[in-house]
């Protein structure tokens, strides 16, 4: 065999390696077929119920510094918190039976209720005990998260010091779906107050998303997305006979650079 033919086959058998990952363009849209116009916002931001291991920032101020001094001392340093590393954070943790230790007023119920109505709590608890006169409270969480996995190009757990994300944020900030991912069919787990798991599946070249109550997630969402048949399938021929091509071509190569020689 002359060099020109080996040239050819060389070539020949890269052909099939190059062409593994394409993938058609027209799935890589969002919400195809979208124009312009304006969608009315019927989709309210979705308030977070306080739940069991939740983490809270609880700061209370009013006209006497020095009396609210003694409530913005946190009872509790953590640096773990459901397998997150929240780098020694420190705050308010709900207890399993839904209580939080809150200086001089004590326990306080704090399992299902949202910001608002905790601090409504708290407030009532300091002026009917005559302790603070108008105070201010101010609650938040310290574990707000989505978690985000699948076919995206940062896989990852997000931390959301804002407490508002959308699901297209979420994406965003996990590097975007790969060229791989099933736009039409992105998985949303949701975990109710009850502990059930609401599982939600959301098409993204849908308009129907910007008005979906899944538009926003909530603390502890986990978003995946799911690999298009193109992924299996190359995924599935390269494990059986892409090893054998590259080792063919390394071989050619060799015997090329012998004859060359």
């Amino acid at each position: 065999m002359n060099i020109h033919k080996m040239k050819r086959l060389f070539l020949f058998l890269s052909v099939p390696v190059i062409f593994i990952g394409c993938v058609s363009t027209k799935k890589a849209i969002y919400f195809s077929g979208l124009g312009d116009g304006t969608i009315t916002a019927s989709t309210p931001i979705p308030e977070t119920v306080i739940g069991k291991n939740d983490l809270l920032s609880i700061t209370v101020s009013s006209l006497n510094p020095e009396a609210s001094e003694i409530f913005n001392a946190p009872n509790t340093t953590i640096s773990n918190v459901n397998g997150i590393n929240t780098n020694s954070v420190m705050g308010y943790l709900v207890s399993n039976e839904g209580t939080i230790q809150f200086p001089i007023l004590g326990t306080i119920k704090a399992l299902g209720l949202t910001k608002e109505q905790l601090k409504e709590t708290i407030t009532k608890k300091l002026v009917d005990q005559k302790l603070l006169t108008d105070p201010i409270v101010i609650v938040r969480f310290l574990n707000f998260r989505v978690t985000v996995l699948g076919e995206v190009n940062h896989p990852s757990s997000l931390s959301v010091p804002s407490e508002k994300i959308s699901l297209l944020e979420a994406i965003g900030l996990a590097g975007d779906l790969t060229i791989y991912a099933r736009r039409d069919n992105v998985l949303v787990i949701r975990e109710d107050d009850n502990g059930n798991k609401q599982i939600k599946r959301i098409d993204l070249n849908s308009v129907e998303l910007l008005s979906s109550q899944f538009y926003y997630l909530k603390s502890n969402d986990i978003v995946y997305v799911e690999p298009n048949k193109s992924r299996v399938a190359s995924a599935g021929r390269g494990q059986l006979w892409v090893p054998a091509v590259l080792s063919g071509l390394s071989l050619i190569a060799i015997v090329v650079d012998r004859m060359v020689k």
